[in-house]
């Protein structure tokens, strides 16, 4: 037992050894990279559901991976898993380097290494050259030419050490915490955020409830329960296109008018424009498409009014050529259904009616019409953008389907008494994304401090330099301060601590001309 203690002590002294190691921090910053690949490719969950499903339907084959969590990278028990060791190695470099840096910045330089002929930029004065020749005024003059130049000193009875550079560890480290905190930011945007998308017609309104969104996805630890209490009526949206030669039909502004009532019942009205979000209660609330709404009117078979309002269709093109669905499930005797199409701009060719300008100039609303019996209430969630033929059969008169290309205020009337349908009009609808991401500002400052440490770390030149009295002779106490210690020689060197980095000869030469004039300076190599 205690043979099998030991081993299990060494395995986890090996395990904490490479886990805490540099290498295995940067294995560790890139394996999340390699992660996310999957995540930028592949369509995800929490974002687009839908994309999800079809993605699977088209690619039966590849389904097994849906169980790796490949339509959820960034929430996978895999990825947190990177993620928590990725924190661990980091906070166990970090933490010992941290307290190495605070102990040198208490620390004195150290002294001078034993042969300063091996570093570079060695020169050695005679005694008899220096002005003086006393070990004193000697050191005093490299002393204070050092200090000058923000060097941390030491002095001792015949040589000087200086230092200076300490701020690219200080760099490096104010990087790495960065980068700590970055993750952190990250990691608490992505449990607590949430982002929301719903369409809302010109004179209708949203409320930020779960239940209003088209689309939802939040992270793992949200709760519905924080969403703001707000309300966002869409009064009006404008949208302006190019009519020049030049980018016909390019969007060149598009804002809303808005009216939103707060929590605590206040009323109030608002611009809402690209990249000018609204911020209510902590939430973001951007515009991020439009499109046409057209107002229809359907009457059933009994002269009742089945359905009737606007009908959100889908650009597919950029001349805002849209598709959308019309149902009318209530209708009686038969429930009916309408597929169609928008045409802004509507202009005859002979493939048929295009739209060539994507502003509502002159509009048409071309429809096929389908009828079926009624239809028992399943609680299914249906498509509103697409059409369930389950049980319809599309009108005809003859052998020709019944179509219409109605222009605003001309109704088509479904053979056999089904009733009919009226375009009256139409309007604009706008899609709005409400998104809390918390942790945003936290990653933006410690990505601005994470560059600027490592924009110290890559400029600052952590360097030594040297000089040492050798053959050093006593005063003489019979002659009183008329008799000076005096060297046999003065020796200078300088030591970068970084490779590849210039200047340091220069720096040597500049400490030699402080103590010896350059008109007396020699060199001995």
């Amino acid at each position: 037992m205690k043979r099998l203690g030991r081993e299990l002590v060494s395995w986890a002294r090996f395990f904490w050894t490479t886990l805490t190691s540099m290498r295995t921090a940067l294995i560790l910053l890139f394996i999340p990279g390699l992660a996310a690949i999957p995540g930028s490719l592949l369509p995800q969950r929490p974002t687009n559901p839908s994309g999800v499903r079809n993605w699977l339907a088209a690619n039966p084959g590849w389904a097994w991976i849906d169980r790796l969590g490949a339509f959820d990278v960034f929430g996978s028990a895999w990825f947190a898993a990177i993620y928590l060791l990725l924190f661990v190695s980091l906070i166990r470099c970090i933490l010992p380097r941290t307290a190495q840096f605070a102990k040198a910045l208490r620390a004195q330089p150290s002294p001078p290494p034993g042969r300063l002929v091996r570093l570079e930029g060695f020169t050695s004065v005679p005694a008899g050259d220096v002005p003086a020749g006393d070990v004193t005024a000697q050191l005093d003059a490299a002393e204070a030419h050092l200090r000058a130049h923000r060097y941390r000193v030491r002095r001792d009875a015949d040589a000087i050490s200086a230092e200076r550079g300490y701020l690219r560890e200080a760099g490096n480290l104010v990087f790495h915490i960065c980068l700590l905190t970055t993750l952190v930011g990250l990691a608490w945007g992505s449990l607590f955020s949430f982002r929301g998308s719903a369409i809302v017609v010109e004179g209708q309104a949203f409320s930020n409830t779960l239940s209003q969104y088209d689309e939802f996805g939040s992270g793992a630890a949200f709760n519905a329960s924080w969403l703001s209490p707000f309300t966002i009526r869409l009064d009006q949206f404008r949208v302006r296109f190019e009519t020049g030669p030049t980018q016909t039909g390019a969007a060149r502004a598009f804002d809303a008018t808005v009216t939103v009532t707060g929590a605590d019942g206040e009323v109030g009205q608002s611009e809402l424009q690209v990249n000018a979000p609204l911020q209510l209660g902590g939430d973001s609330v951007h515009l991020l498409g439009h499109g046409y709404a057209p107002v229809v009117t359907v009457r059933d078979g009994q002269g009742n009014v089945a359905f009737s309002g606007p009908v959100v269709f889908v650009p597919v093109d950029a001349n805002f050529r849209s598709d959308g669905v019309i149902k009318a499930p209530d209708a009686r005797p038969d429930r009916l259904a309408f597929e169609g199409v928008f045409l802004p701009t509507a202009n005859a060719t002979a493939a048929g009616m295009v739209s060539v300008f994507p502003d509502a100039l002159n509009p048409r609303l071309l429809l096929n019409a389908w009828a079926g019996p009624p239809k028992a209430e399943t609680g299914v969630p249906e498509n509103v953008y697409s059409l369930d033929k389950t049980g319809l059969t599309q009108l005809t008169t003859g052998d020709q389907p019944v179509t219409a290309a109605l222009a605003v205020g001309e109704s088509l009337t479904l053979p056999d008494g089904k009733g009919s349908v009226s375009f009256d009009g139409w309007k604009r609808w706008t899609k709005l994304q409400v998104s809390n991401t918390p942790g945003g500002s936290l990653v933006l400052l410690s990505v601005m401090l994470a560059v600027m440490g490592m924009a110290v770390s890559l400029s600052v030149r952590p360097r030594r330099l040297f000089a040492r009295v050798v053959g050093l002779v006593p005063s003489d106490p019979a002659a009183g301060d008329a008799s000076a210690e005096r060297g046999a020689s003065v020796e200078f060197a300088g030591l970068d601590r970084v490779e590849g980095r210039g200047g340091l000869a220069e720096e040597v030469a500049a400490l030699v001309a402080a103590v010896v004039p350059p008109a007396t300076e020699q060199e001995e190599p």
